[in-house]
């Protein structure tokens, strides 16, 4: 493991050091989310055009983290008495010098692994391959980027046969930092392809900016397409490296002679160095035949054995690109993270876990960790360690290896010899309220276990990407003047998309307020353990007691309310409790009209039991240019009023009045706080290419069947087909939120990469797709709306608006939570 004391760490990257501090510094820190051992940690405060990391130092300080890389140092120096800064002038610069130190400690051979598409595959697929033959190193999951990387470069260790690097860019320029810190020795260039294209000239150009990260390497090994080949050899042909391809077509070094796809599994023959070799595989699709290609490739280039590799290759397993959070039995949640087995990814996952519901219990069902390149006294020191930090509150083994270390976990943990021993046992096992993550390496089959601990619903699920959700609040945060606060709209359940663990996310983000639209809502989240100020968009008078328990915050919209309200607070004996005033300035929906602001005025300055927290207004065009003229008026209107209240009282009130359009159209009108709603879920016209879609709304096909010339499908009989046809039933229908109006070829779904119209009438529980042709077969996936199907398509196709679309997912669908890192 890396281990710097804090004065080389301050060399290194040029930086000067303030406060004291004498700690060794074993883990770098990017995401304040991710602590686990703190006291040898090394928060970097990146800084761009979305996030700003300095603002999470005093959390992090709480939560003893006392070493930081700073480009500017706090206002209040004197408030971290403890903590140690090294100030620089550009953090991400630092952090990737950080890392070139360290890589250049490495002794063992550095794979790099870049291209269009299939880097993450290739990268764990060669892990896969090695496992057994090789200790190996590799990047996280899909840790590209020029924050990814030096991450990644930190875990290397020569305890290690090899390390694998994946390198991702997106403009030109970007390779040649990640070449300054990987310095490769064997270059793996997967293919050349349209992603990221947006900001090249052309795939010439994206060539050559990917291939300066093999400058220096030895070797080279890539498809021999001719174009590609011909620029390979013009920019290294001089060079003193081996360039070692693959083929279909053309002689080279490995010679693919035949693809056979055989029902669920293809078999493989190509020569090399004259003789014939046969793999076989348990995959079908294009892609992944020329990922397990560049693998096999890459693995004659190490001189594995062919039999090794021959015996290898059909253990091959589909790579998880993310954890899962599910609902589980008994008031349980699950994290399914039973496809990755090594020390990163499983502080990984600790990390995942700790964000978790407070009030519930933490547990953790870990396997032997395989293939790790540590001794095994060493590793499971380490994960006992994980464990312990992690505030696991229940802990269950499962292996011969961790079984032997049993001592080293804590007091109460339980062990079995593998999963069928513990499946023994599991009925009898109680599991309630509890955040359950499962953690295994494959051979442990550990879905068997989350099949009998996953709540039964049907298999309609709503997946709702939280990484999205943080990035599309940074692109937000990134149209803010400094200082501007944020109250983020979970009102109708975060729209359908989950109110406690979107509000979990938010919270952990550092968002000023939340607002619900009625007191159960925030009720509900409070009962979550969610500590932030909550707004109340809509308050009944029967539920004040509710918000006065919960501390939650109303909206006063007219004087019948206020009265109320104020009336309830003294017979309760309270004062001075934070309300936020509603001004109707031409929405004409709720709030007091301008007219009514002296006698609005008269009255709060007459009580002691209210405190204005806000005062606030709603935009009733903000999205339409030609309403623009009628929108500023309506701030104009809301500038006048509040300035009124607030001289009036005599002390700071926030105002806002922009919410998501307004944001993106009118940055003068900001004032103290804005109030972000549909565009933190992906959906904007104004920033569609930098916001990435959030939820994503999915089933199964669940038969197909061939239906008849002249036959008519579903009520009415509005499909007659006019030839043969075959039709796939999907079980998602209007009881779940797909609407009627998208009936009768109205509404397409993504099945097998083809969009598909909807036929006939949606019904209650299921709905009909034309599949005629596409070879479709019950299981397949299909998307409702995603990234294929955006939900603004949907709602154009059903006459609506998105709002509507999110809102109307119905309960009965299963909500699945991710985390891609």
């Amino acid at each position: 493991m890396a281990e710097y004391t804090l004065q080389e760490i301050a060399e290194a990257v040029h930086g000067k050091q303030v406060g004291t501090g004498t700690g060794n510094i074993r883990e770098i820190l990017t995401d304040s989310r991710r602590v686990v051992y703190p006291a040898g940690a090394l928060f970097v405060a990146l800084k761009g055009t979305h996030h700003d990391g300095h603002r999470f130092i005093p959390m992090l300080y709480r939560q003893q983290v006392r070493y930081f890389l700073v480009s500017r140092l706090p206002e209040q120096p004197a408030d971290y008495p403890e903590a140690c800064f090294i100030e620089v002038g550009d953090t991400l610069k630092a952090l990737q010098q950080l890392a070139a130190m360290h890589r250049r400690s490495f002794r063992k051979p550095l794979v790099a692994v870049t291209g269009s598409n299939g880097k993450t595959i290739v990268k764990e697929w060669l892990v896969q391959a090695l496992a057994g033959k090789k200790y190996v190193v590799r990047s996280p999951k899909s840790y590209n980027s020029q924050v990814g990387v030096p991450l990644s470069l930190w875990l290397l260790d020569n305890t290690y046969d090899y390390g694998i690097i994946e390198a991702g860019i997106s403009r030109p320029g970007e390779m040649k930092r990640l070449q300054q810190m990987i310095r490769p020795d064997i270059g793996v260039l997967t293919n050349i392809g349209e992603a990221h294209q947006e900001h090249f000239s052309s795939l010439e150009e994206k060539l050559q900016e990917k291939l300066t990260l093999f400058k220096d390497a030895g070797v080279l090994i890539y498809r021999k397409i001719p174009w590609v080949d011909e620029q390979i050899r013009q920019q290294f042909g001089k060079k003193e490296m081996q360039l070692f391809a693959w083929s279909d077509e053309e002689d080279a070094d490995v010679r693919v002679i035949s693809i056979d796809k055989k029902g669920d599994h293809t078999d493989i023959k190509a020569t090399y160095c004259g003789k014939e070799y046969e793999i076989t595989i348990p995959f079908t699709d294009e892609a992944s035949v020329e990922n397990v290609i560049h693998v096999w490739t890459v693995l004659f280039y190490l001189q594995c054995e062919p039999e090794y590799i021959a015996q290898a290759m059909p253990g091959l397993q589909p790579v998880a690109m993310r954890m899962e959070l599910r609902k589980g039995v008994r008031g349980c949640m699950l994290i399914n993270d039973y496809y990755n087995s090594d020390l990163q990814s499983l502080r990984i996952a600790l990390d995942f876990l700790k964000q978790q519901n407070s009030k519930l219990k933490k547990t953790v069902i870990l396997s032997d960790i395989l293939q790790s390149g540590k001794p095994k006294a060493a590793l499971y020191r380490d994960v006992a360690g994980l464990i312990k930090a992690g505030g696991v509150g229940k802990f269950i083994g499962v292996g011969p290896d961790i079984s032997a270390f049993a001592g080293w976990f804590p007091e109460g943990s339980v062990f079995y010899p593998g999963t069928e021993a513990l499946l023994e046992f599991l009925p009898s096992m109680e599991f309630r309220d509890e955040v359950i993550l499962l953690k295994g390496a494959r051979k442990f089959a550990f879905e068997r276990i989350s099949v009998l601990l996953e709540e039964q619903v049907h298999q309609t699920v709503l997946e709702v990407n939280l990484d999205a959700l943080t990035h599309n609040l940074n692109v937000y945060r990134s149209l803010l003047r400094p200082g501007t606060r944020l109250m983020a709209m979970v009102k109708a359940f975060a729209y359908g998309s989950g109110a406690y663990e979107i509000a979990r996310a938010l919270e952990f983000q550092q968002v000023d307020y939340l607002a619900v639209a009625y007191a159960d809502e925030g009720v509900m989240l409070r009962h979550a353990g969610i500590r932030l100020p909550i707004m109340v968009m809509n308050p009944e008078m029967s539920a004040f007691d509710k918000m006065m328990h919960y501390s939650l915050e109303p909206e006063l919209y007219n004087r019948e309310i206020m009265e109320a309200f104020i009336q309830k607070l003294a017979s309760a004996g309270l004062q001075d409790y934070p309300v936020h005033l509603k001004i109707d300035t031409g929405m004409h929906r709720l709030g007091f009209l301008p007219e009514e602001a002296g006698a609005l005025i008269d009255r709060i300055t007459k009580t002691e039991t209210l405190y204005v927290r806000s005062v606030f207004s709603h935009l009733a065009a903000s999205e339409a240019p030609e309403q623009d003229a009628f929108t500023r008026q309506q701030i104009k209107t809301f500038r006048e009023v509040a300035g009124r209240i607030q001289e009036a009282l005599g002390y700071r009130v926030l105002w806002h009045i922009l919410n998501t359009t307004g944001i993106e159209r009118f940055p003068e009108a900001q004032f103290d706080m804005v109030r972000p709603g549909l565009g933190m879920y992906g959906i904007s016209e104004t920033l569609k290419g930098r916001l990435r879609t959030v939820s994503r709304f999915r089933s199964v096909v669940t038969q197909v069947k061939r239906v008849k010339t002249g036959d008519t499908v579903g009520y009415g009989r509005s499909e007659k087909a006019r030839q043969e046809m075959t039709i796939a039933i999907i079980p998602v229908g209007y009881a779940d939120g797909l609407m009627r109006s998208l009936s009768d070829r109205k509404g397409k779904l993504f099945v097998k990469d083809t969009l598909v119209p909807v036929i006939g009438k949606v019904c209650m529980d299921m709905c009909m797709a034309d599949v005629t042709g596409l070879g479709i077969k019950a299981g397949d996936p299909v998307e409702i709306f995603g990234d294929h199907v955006p939900i603004e398509d949907l709602a154009r196709c059903g006459e609506t608006i998105p709002y509507e679309i999110l809102a109307g997912i119905s309960a009965r669908v299963k909500r699945v939570y991710i985390r891609e890192g």
